[in-house]
């Protein structure tokens, strides 16, 4: 085997085990998030809402695997490698719960940060006992358009580890 038949295997090597870690950090935040998605739902649906916003936790859970991978990419937690498996274990725990949270308090929808903002804007144009309302209807294509542009960056941050692999 020669030196470009070895980094062309090495290559697809690397971008195969990049394509199955991605995959599998996907399918652990897709499964945390339903729970959290499923968990709200039951929680609405005792005060009689429906709520079936699971494409959401799809989304999410696309975006934030990448996130992971970067976060890898960057090597955090390496400073705790000669140390015992629990303190890099929490701190990229830590470091990657920090990560999901401010990307969820991002003020736009469908993240629970732009239901945040709607309500505090219904709790300030609401005065004197009557209750305003916002019509969420209008945003649906401000929403729209952030998860279609979330879903082109998954697909060209895939698409830049598939050409460039990061390591």
């Amino acid at each position: 085997m020669n030196s470009t038949e070895k980094n062309t295997a090495g290559w697809k090597e690397k971008v195969r085990h990049e394509f199955i870690e991605y995959w599998i950090n996907v399918v652990y935040l897709m499964l945390v998030f339903a729970a959290f998605t499923e968990y709200r739902r039951l929680i609405l649906a005792s005060h009689d809402i429906t709520y079936t916003n699971y494409g959401v936790a799809v989304i999410e859970a696309l975006i934030l695997g990448k996130v992971i991978m970067i976060g890898g990419a960057f090597r955090l937690g390496r400073g705790f490698e000669a140390k015992p498996l629990i303190y890099p274990t929490l701190y990229k725990s830590v470091v990657f719960t920090i990560f999901v949270g401010v990307f969820n308090l991002v003020p736009l929808l469908p993240f629970d940060g732009g239901h945040a903002a709607i309500a505090t804007y219904e709790r300030l144009r609401s005065r004197g006992g009557k209750v305003y309302r916002a019509d969420v209807g209008k945003m649906i294509p401000v929403a729209t358009t952030v998860v279609v542009l979330l879903v082109m960056l998954m697909f060209a941050g895939l698409y830049l580890d598939i050409t460039s692999p990061l390591g």
